[in-house]
This record gives structure tokens, sequence and C-alpha cells, in this order.
């Protein structure tokens, strides 16, 4: 209740208190006079209810009149006893909001610290959202928000948190897709808002994404080697945020790979066992995405490739040094092509080189053919397009 209105309250009450007695004491003071003083000579009662258009006044027994005296004590008594009342609430009234405060302070701290919200109010200002945790009601009163309102808050704000991160992630797939400036531009977005939402393993593998990227633009041997190594670091991170996440075991799998071109044989075996052990883990958690099946292809055509000293090394260092055939390598090929036809010129390139490997002049052939009709869009495709020209002199039409 506002102040004003508290105000007018107690002087109402007071007001009335003190009419109403000054009403019983003048009609006391009335009676009186009546008993004492004696009729008005020139007049008599008579003539004076007459004058009134009424008749005279009935008399009343001893015993009604002592009734009627009994009431009206009574009701002094309790016009007194309102009168005390009023008075000692009006004494109260400056201590009463310390009292409430108190009050409610002693509430919370039982129940636990709550954290006040402000319900947003559509079409109002952020000043006038934030002035007062306090809201009028349509009627002019004075309300204060209920728990129901603060806990209808918590999801609009969790729902603005995962909005903000979900736009995000959406704007940096869409760079990931465009120019190098576009995929610079994507990675310091994911850079900068790493403090934000470093525990989340949707910014982290696209983060990991983005370090790959910027491996490739680089021109320093120095530069590629701190990019994989970050980016197998963040990697790392996003499998141990979610270990159920095939995105981020894939991409930690790819910077493993990464990362294996610039250490020793020692770690770069170490590395080749990792990145089989995540890419499979990868395929086991989302069995339908084609970049899996491509880079075990890929693993298993390098290890079908390994010269005998480095698979004694592996031997050596780790007991049982990997294995992988041609055969594996094509079929993984050939499960990216059933999954998405005509996924990528690299695919098509390498299906070529193990049907060459294995003696099929014609289905090589045949790969190179469709290799050759896809166009080129970025430096992979390029790439793909020398490999695929050095492949195309060494096979005999």
């Amino acid at each position: 209740m506002a102040q004003t209105d508290t105000r007018l309250l107690v002087l109402g009450a007071l007001a009335g208190a003190a009419g109403v007695s000054l009403a019983v004491i003048w009609y006391r003071s009335r009676q009186q006079s009546h008993i004492r003083s004696p009729p008005t000579p020139h007049l008599s009662s008579n003539a004076l209810w007459a004058g009134l258009g009424r008749g005279p006044p009935v008399e009343l027994s001893l015993d009604r009149q002592q009734e009627i005296q009994e009431h009206l004590c009574a009701l002094v008594q309790c016009v007194s006893e309102l009168k005390e009342e009023v008075l000692a609430l009006k004494k109260a009234l400056p201590q009463l909001q310390d009292l409430v405060q108190d009050e409610l302070r002693g509430q919370r701290s039982a129940s636990g610290p709550r954290t006040p919200r402000r319900r947003r109010v559509p079409g109002s200002s952020r000043g006038e959202r934030e002035s007062s945790e306090e809201g009028e009601s349509e009627g002019g009163y004075v309300t204060a928000h209920t728990d129901t309102e603060d806990d209808e808050e918590v999801p609009a704000r969790t729902g603005g948190v995962a909005d903000k991160l979900s736009l995000l992630l959406k704007r940096v797939d869409g760079l990931h897709k465009g120019s190098d400036a576009e995929k610079k531009e994507g990675f310091r977005a994911l850079e900068n808002m790493k403090d934000k939402f470093g525990e989340n393993e949707q910014l982290l593998w696209r983060l990991a994404r983005a370090y790959k990227d910027c491996h490739d633009m680089a021109t320093s041997l120095e530069d590629k080697k701190y990019y994989a190594e970050a980016g197998k670091t963040i990697g790392r991170e996003a499998v141990t945020v979610n270990p159920r996440s095939a995105e981020c075991h894939q991409w930690y799998a790819i910077m493993c790979g990464l990362m294996s071109e610039y250490e020793s044989v020692q770690n770069r075996i170490k590395n080749g066992y990792l990145f089989k052990d995540h890419l499979d883990r990868a395929i086991e958690l989302n069995p339908e995405d084609p970049l899996s099946y491509y880079l075990l292809g890929r693993w298993c055509y390098a290890v079908a490739q390994l010269s005998w000293i480095e698979r004694k090394i592996a031997a050596t260092l780790f007991g049982e040094p990997p294995s992988a055939t041609v055969h594996d390598a094509l079929r993984n090929f050939l499960k990216v092509e059933e999954i998405q036809p005509k996924y990528s010129k690299f695919n098509y390139v390498f299906i070529a080189k193990c049907y060459k490997d294995l003696g099929q002049m014609q289905e090589a052939r045949k790969m190179c053919e469709a290799a050759s009709a896809l166009r080129i869009f970025s430096k992979e495709d390029e790439e793909a397009q020398t490999m695929l020209e050095s492949l195309l002199s060494s096979i005999s039409f």
C-alpha cells in the first residue's frame, strides 16, 4: 500500500473515532440539560412537536431508559478502545516498513538466497523495466512480483543464451564454406566466444575445425605447426566435454592426423593410433557421416603403404603395428559414395588409386572420369586435380 494511502486511512479512522465521540458527548450533554432545564415558558412540548409535524414523544419506562443507558455506555467504551487502537497504529506506522523488511529478510534467509528478477513488460523501455522490482496493476495498485513470475523468467533467459550460441554456430558454418577471408572471420568469432561458451562441445569442435582451416591457409612451417598443435588441444577438450559427440571425436582425430606431419616417427605412430581410435568412435556414434568414412579410407590407404621399417618401429613401440589393406581403404571410399554420391573430387581420385593398385584399370579409369567431371571450388579440389593428372599419366588408356 502506498504511503499516501496509508496516511489517508489513518486520518480517516481518527476523524471517524473523534466524530463518534463528539456525537456521544453531545447526546449526553443534551440529555442532562433536558433534565435540568425547565420547559420553554411560552411554548409547550406538545406545541413544539405539533410544529414539527409529529406527535408528542412516547414516555419510556425507567427500565427501558436504563437499558438504553447501558447500551450507550457500552458504545462509549468501544469507541474509547477504538481510539486507543488508532493511536497505537499511528505510532507504529513509522516503524512498519522496517518491520516488514525484517520479516521478509528472515523468510529469505530461511529458504535460501533468491536472486530478484524483473519480468519484461512488452513495449516498455529498458529503464522502465529496471526501475523497480514492483509492478503496477491495471487498477493502479502496486503489487510485488510472485515467485511463479520469477520462475517463468528462467527459461526465457536460458533460451536467450542458447539462441545467441545457435546464431553464432550457424554463422561460422556458413563462413567455413566461404573464402579464406571468411574462414578467418569465422575463426576469430569462435575464438572471441570461447571464454563464454568454452564448455560447449558444439563450439569446441567447430573451433578445432577452424584451426584446421588456418593451418591450411598458413604459409610458414612454424604457423602450420602452431595451428595443428592448438587445434589438437581444442579437439581433446571437445572430446572431454562430450565423449558421445561424433563430431568431437571426428575433429580430434583429424587434428591428431594433422599433427603427425610435424612430429617424430614415434609420435607420428602414436597420433596414428589416436586417429584410428577416435575415428572408429565417431563412426560408431554417427554411421551416416561420409566424412568419417572418407578419413578412415585415407588412413587405411596410408597404412597399406607403410614401409617395412615403419611397421617394425610401430611393432617395437606399441606391440602391434597398425593393420589395413587397400581393400579396406576401397571399401570405405565406396561407402562414402553410397552415402553421398559425388561427395568430393578427392574421394573419386582415391577410389581410382585403389583400383589401380588392385590392377582393376577399367574401374580406375571410370573413377578418373568421374573426378574430372567435378568442378574445382577449393584448394583441396586443386590438390585433388593435381593428383588426378598425375594418376591419369600413369594409367594407359
